[in-house]
């Protein structure tokens, strides 16, 4: 049996602002209109004989996976919840461990949730290549072609042939400057280090227990301590949060004597900067990627992305990074692109919060986007989802209006329940228990004005909710 085990705890935090902890870039639409997560995620339901996916992602993003695996129409699928990230080692031991609940023998293809792949067939020809090594104990990961000397990844040496077209592998090898890579490009006997791999899940185990004992035995105590939670594996922290923060190269494939290379040529991207997706995006005539509302004049081999109706005009600029959203603008040398995680650190240590969330926050039952905010008012349009509905609450610091301006609101307010319609309005003071329910068939959309003391998200306290949040 074959299991997709899909890697999607990562918070892209070089594509910022698009990219934030609260919504980063494997679930946004950054190339088409699926988010990478479901261009993997498709990618590895096309395979032949395979099983449904397990996906390891962080507690805060499990109603983005939910959502985004429902409207793909995925089924049987396995969210492993993470606590805290902990690398790609132990994400992968918990990962291979809900596979062998599934089946004792099963082979496990392991798909970071945020690359990019333009070459499907390519893709299904090296998965092809692998398994029959894989079901001989190999740990095979792909090797992408390099088509130039890229100093952004990683790189594996190739060692002696196996069947299949594939290596062994002779070394793996840090991100290297421009001229070591340029040198590895001539010489033909690198590959790129694409973080795909495959292998029985017994195998990976077996061989964290030998490399790193003590990630295994917390790994498998998280595992054997999870509970279930709605859809979802909810790991047990504790636990988890004893495992080594490590890579699986560190962990295991550096140090096995049974890993092997399959090679890939294909339009592959991790999407790691800005650079990287204007390297897989399309251009026009200049080398321009736009997007939105955007004029740009006497400029060239730049990609400039506009939210929303914002205008976006340039003058005589060339390799710039220009990227706006509600609350921040970025502008930047491509070559610099790399470093906008630098950005993040900053809003990080001043205490802002534009790392973190957007102005417009999703929530399992729609979404919000603060509009406006004062002292001691603010003001969010909300959009509640059909059928869904927010956790019957109070708060200690502020009182609420709710303006319908979109569909039918059947609303809580401590022992009434009433429907709102469009133009209709209603106060919620200070410390009333209440509640916002959709009960038809389009969504519900409101305008909301708090007024009090302080207007924070943590000034809630939740008394019943479906989605089972504290």
């Amino acid at each position: 049996m074959l299991i997709p085990l899909i890697l999607s705890g990562g918070s892209g935090t070089r594509l910022w602002p698009i990219s934030r902890k609260n919504l980063p870039k494997q679930f946004l639409s950054l190339t088409g209109n699926e988010t990478l997560f479901q261009q993997t995620t498709q990618r590895s339901m096309g395979l032949e004989e395979v099983a449904a996916p397990i996906v390891v992602a962080s507690d805060g993003h499990r109603f983005l996976a939910a959502e985004q695996l429902q409207e793909l129409k995925i089924e049987g699928a396995s969210i492993l919840l993470e606590p805290m990230a902990r690398n790609t080692a132990p994400a992968i031991a918990v990962g291979a461990m809900q596979a062998m609940a599934r089946n004792t023998d099963a082979i496990i293809l392991v798909l970071p949730a945020d690359h990019l792949i333009g070459d499907n067939e390519s893709f299904r020809t090296a998965v092809a290549k692998a398994l029959p090594l894989a079901e001989m104990g190999w740990l095979v990961t792909f090797g992408i072609r390099p088509d130039r000397p890229e100093t952004g990844f990683g790189y594996i040496r190739r060692g002696e042939p196996l069947e299949n077209a594939a290596f062994q592998v002779a070394q793996f090898v840090e991100k290297p400057k421009l001229d070591v890579a340029t040198h590895y490009l001539a010489s033909g006997e690198y590959d790129w280090n694409s973080g795909m791999f495959m292998f029985r899940a017994s195998r990976y185990l077996e061989e964290l227990g030998l490399h790193a004992p003590a990630m295994l035995q917390a790994a498998q105590a998280a595992f054997d301590k999870a509970i279930a939670d709605l859809d979802f594996v909810r790991l047990d922290a504790e636990a988890f949060s004893s495992a080594p923060n490590v890579s699986i190269d560190y962990a295991v494939m550096e140090k096995t004597t049974r890993a092997a290379l399959v090679p890939v040529s294909c339009e592959w991207s991790d999407i790691g900067s800005w650079d990287a997706l204007w390297l897989a995006a399309d251009k026009d005539v200049n080398g321009n990627h736009l997007e939105g509302d955007v004029i740009a004049m006497d400029t060239k081999g730049s990609l400039i992305r506009s939210h929303d109706r914002h205008l976006v005009a340039t003058v005589g600029l060339e390799d710039i990074i220009v990227v706006t959203t509600p609350d921040a603008t970025l502008v930047a040398r491509r070559d610099a692109s790399q470093d906008v995680k630098k950005i993040v650190e900053e809003l990080k240590s001043a205490g802002r919060t534009e790392h973190d969330l957007h102005r417009a926050v999703r929530r399992p039952w729609g979404m919000f986007d603060s509009l406006e905010s004062g002292d001691r008012f603010q003001v969010k349009r909300i959009v509640v989802k059909p059928g869904a509905s927010l956790s019957l609450q109070m708060h200690h610091h502020r009182a609420e209006h709710w303006i319908v301006v979109k569909g039918v609101a059947e609303v809580t307010c401590d022992d009434k329940v009433f429907l709102l319609a469009e133009n209709q309005s209603t106060y919620l003071p200070l410390g009333s228990k209440h509640r916002l329910r959709n009960p038809g068939k389009v969504p519900v959309e409101l305008i909301e004005v708090q007024s009090g003391s302080y207007l924070g998200e943590d000034d809630i306290v939740r008394f019943d909710d479906v989605y089972g949040r504290a």
